[in-house]
């Protein structure tokens, strides 16, 4: 269990909730909330980000950037916990598991849940592994923002009654932002690990210098944009609920403009999924008041 654990990346699977929480807040706003869409969605998301991480553990084991020498969480191939393949098995029955929820909220929404899905599965398999892993050229943060964003948070509103309002876009930007700065965080950690073992991410092109300065902006800019989308109407003016977390930005802006441990990091990226999931908790309450 412990092998599994570490495969899993427990902190990270934070990254998938909070997209599901707005969207299904949006929907109860609109009084057209399912509960069973909200869980069948919330479950699916939590799974396929879980097989994300096993196939990451698997693909990034095989490409030799999890070495000895990286600062971050062990990985368990990498360290001799579980076997590729036993990895790679276990992200198939997850999948498996993410399929069945994916037909049935297609079966009570529409095929454009069929196709969100096989897109998500392809993005998880493309992203440290296959011929072209998108992961190892600078394309991560876009992929992240793109799936997490404006993909989880409009589909789990659509779910509910196969509409996509303007605020379940909007909505998403900030969102997406914030998921975002976890990777950024992950990857500002591991820049040196992952440049000797060739993986370019986008913290490698940039540099730890502007990587911190895009972490900020993520952050910063995710609540700047609630905050103006509230105050033009644009969303409910009780969104403006979500700003009541950003006091709990400051540590791990703090920590990424001036740590290099890995230790120190780590805490930050826990800290910055935490920050996320407060988000948008806050916001799919915001919506409804």
């Amino acid at each position: 269990m412990k092998a599994w654990l570490v495969a899993a990346r427990p902190p990270t699977l934070l990254a998938a909730v909070a997209p599901v929480l707005v969207g299904s807040g949006l929907a109860a706003a609109d009084d057209v909330l399912r509960w069973d869409a909200f869980a069948a969605a919330l479950a699916g998301a939590v799974l396929i980000n879980l097989a994300a991480n096993f196939a990451n553990d698997a693909s990034d084991a095989k490409r030799g950037t999890d070495t000895a020498d990286r600062i971050g969480p062990p990985r368990a191939v990498a360290t001799g916990l579980l076997t590729a393949r036993q990895v790679w098995r276990g992200a198939a029955a997850v999948v498996g598991l993410a399929a069945v929820l994916g037909a049935y909220l297609a079966w009570i929404s529409s095929w454009v849940i069929i196709v969100i899905g096989v897109a998500s599965v392809l993005a998880m398999l493309g992203y440290t592994g296959g011929p072209w892993p998108y992961g190892y050229r600078a394309l991560g943060e876009l992929f992240v923002f793109t799936f997490f964003g404006p993909v989880a948070v409009v589909g789990s509103r659509y779910v509910h009654d196969t509409t996509a309002p303007l605020d379940a876009w909007l909505l998403a930007v900030p969102v997406g932002f914030l998921v975002t700065a976890i990777l950024v965080t992950n990857n500002v950690r591991d820049i040196e690990t992952d440049r000797a073992a060739g993986k370019r991410t986008l913290a490698v092109v940039l540099g730890r210098t502007t990587t911190r300065v895009l972490f900020a902006a993520l952050i910063i800019g995710a609540f700047v944009l609630i905050a103006m989308f509230a105050a033009v109407g644009a969303t409910e003016a009780w969104t403006v609920l979500a700003l009541l977390a950003l006091p709990l930005a400051l540590r791990p802006i703090r920590i990424v403009s001036t740590r290099v441990d890995g230790p120190s990091l780590i805490s930050a990226l826990k800290a910055t999924a935490r920050l996320h999931v407060i988000v948008g908790l806050l916001l799919a309450v915001g919506v409804q008041l």
